[in-house]
């Protein structure tokens, strides 16, 4: 991904990812309702991430579709988090989320076929 997107523009995106192809209206009535955004804000944003090749936009009614899969911007900012945060260290990631918090029995089972799928 060339171009990063700020938070403000992730929360756009996951509207789309979320509910599809939506209309520019019907994204500014769900951030309003989640962010408190009004529409000017939303309108710009949209516009940021059509710029960026993040969203197309067609007619009529302004309809927004997402250009960019959720799993390519999730992969594009974990990598940007491993390279700021932890010096590029996957291990270093790793162990700072496991030793947050204990985990059930059954998400140490998941980490533990995620961690067999790599083997």
């Amino acid at each position: 991904m060339d171009n990063k997107l700020f938070d403000s523009e992730l929360k756009v995106m996951d509207v789309l990812w979320r509910e599809g192809d939506s209309t520019a209206k019907h994204i500014s009535d769900v951030l309003k309702t989640e962010v408190g955004w009004n529409m000017n804000t939303t309108y710009t944003l949209i516009k940021r991430c059509m710029k960026k090749g993040a969203i197309a936009r067609s007619e009529p009614n302004f309809m927004c579709h997402a250009l960019l899969p959720k799993e390519e911007v999730q992969e594009a900012e974990t990598d940007e988090l491993i390279n700021k945060i932890y010096d590029g260290s996957v291990d270093k990631l790793f162990a700072a989320l496991l030793g947050r918090k204990k985990f059930s029995a059954d998400q140490i089972e998941r980490l533990k076929a995620i961690v067999g799928e790599l083997e």
